[in-house]
């Protein structure tokens, strides 16, 4: 068995320029996040896709239906698949969390995995949901190449459990563009390996630019 799956991020949204808390939150595609995803689609139209799974964001639901377009497949909304959710940090700036609550951020920043600020999400909970939920179709497709769209912090933490990397710093360490394509390749559900990381050659230069905000609070500092 060879199980090959397009893991892919939503597009950018109308909160993305702004680098706010905004997993929970049911946020649009931007106009230039839905070319993205449809850029993307041009790029895996030739490959034989056999099925699509989202989270059930629109985000990320109208993601895959652009991506999916020249394959006519139906996308399967995947509860588990959704973003972390930040609990009474939703919709605030990085600024704005640092000075509200300023002993969660500080804790958060040290281990995300383990902590989530009031109402949220710890990395944990969203690997205890996410990782099944992914195995479960590398199970159903058996051979098939399928597409799954996800989410920025879900994307990296499903990375550090299936590649062994220390999940307590997978914000500062892995990072995932808008619409951006991985490819993991599946002998089985216990073997998983990484052939292609947040590649945006589909709508951007072949050499990303050096990642400013988007990672953690170690790469604002010049």
């Amino acid at each position: 068995m060879t199980t090959r799956i397009f893991l892919v991020r939503h597009g950018a949204t109308e909160l993305t320029a702004e680098d706010r808390f905004a997993g929970a939150t049911d946020v649009l595609l931007s106009d230039s996040g839905r070319e993205q995803a449809r850029l993307l689609g041009v790029r895996l139209a030739g490959e034989p896709i056999a099925a699509v799974y989202a989270s059930p964001m629109r985000r990320t639901i109208v993601t895959a239906e652009l991506a999916s377009q020249p394959h006519g497949l139906p996308v399967s909304p995947c509860e588990g698949l959704r973003e972390i959710n930040h609990g009474r940090w939703e919709g605030k700036s990085r600024a704005e969390v640092e000075q509200e609550f300023p002993e969660e951020y500080s804790r958060y920043e040290h281990d995300p995995f383990s902590f989530a600020p009031a109402g949220g999400e710890t990395g944990l909970a969203v690997t205890a949901r996410a990782l099944p939920a992914l195995l479960e179709i590398v199970q159903r497709h058996c051979n098939d190449e399928v597409l799954v769209v996800s989410h920025k912090a879900t994307i990296r933490l499903l990375l550090s459990s299936l590649l062994g990397f220390d999940p307590r710093k997978y914000r500062d360490r892995l990072d995932q563009s808008p619409a951006a394509l991985n490819i993991l390749d599946f002998k089985d559900a216990a073997h998983a390996r990484l052939t292609l990381f947040n590649d945006t050659s589909h709508y951007d230069r072949p050499v990303p630019e050096i990642p400013k905000r988007r990672l953690s609070k170690v790469w604002d500092q010049s």
